[in-house]
């Protein structure tokens, strides 16, 4: 039998949190950087849209056009250039600038992150229409999917340091290293 899973704040009232829209206007403003904003989301409630999309309809009794079946769907946007991103809200008001018939499930960073690698996806893309728009892609959205990942497998952080330039991993050696004055073990890629 299929679980619903419980939401991540069952007290949530939709609204974008203050440290959320503080980060993103000090970015449109130009007062803080995408790291900045980063680090607020990588820690905070997003909102995922998910729409119903007709999959049959029947005429009815009165000759009306109507529903038989539909599915729920994650809508993703599609760039000019062809690549394709999932879309995540800071909230309910900005997921309606979008799209009023959505419906918001909710999700952290990581894990909206680790579904657009799912999809195939080159992107996450934050409040679409605003107020603030923003773009987590390449590296960095690789790297907030390997946060979701390495709860289940924790060889994902490895492979995290093989494939993103730049990126280190450290971790804490066993007790024989600290006595010898090693407490951690750095592999750069």
């Amino acid at each position: 039998m299929p679980v619903i899973p419980q939401p991540l704040r069952p007290d949530d009232d939709g609204g974008t949190d203050a440290p959320v829209a503080a980060a993103l206007s000090a970015f449109q403003t130009g007062t803080a950087t995408a790291a900045d904003v980063l680090a607020v989301l990588a820690g905070t409630r997003l909102l995922v849209p998910v729409v119903a999309l007709l999959t049959e309809s029947e005429v009815g009794e009165h000759g009306l056009r109507q529903e038989k079946e539909s599915e729920m769907a994650l809508p993703k946007l599609v760039g000019k250039d062809g690549r394709e991103a999932v879309l995540a809200f800071t909230g309910t008001e900005s997921m309606r600038r979008w799209r009023a018939d959505a419906r918001p499930v909710q999700a952290t960073a990581p894990q909206v992150c680790q579904a657009a690698r799912h999809e195939s996806a080159a992107a996450v893309v934050v409040d679409v229409a605003g107020p603030v728009p923003f773009v987590i892609e390449g590296g960095m959205l690789q790297a907030l999917a390997t946060v979701e990942e390495a709860k289940r497998d924790v060889s994902a952080v490895d492979r995290l340091a093989r494939e993103v330039p730049g990126a280190t991993v450290a971790r804490l050696g066993a007790a024989e290293e600290k006595r010898r004055g090693r407490w951690w073990s750095r592999r750069r890629a």
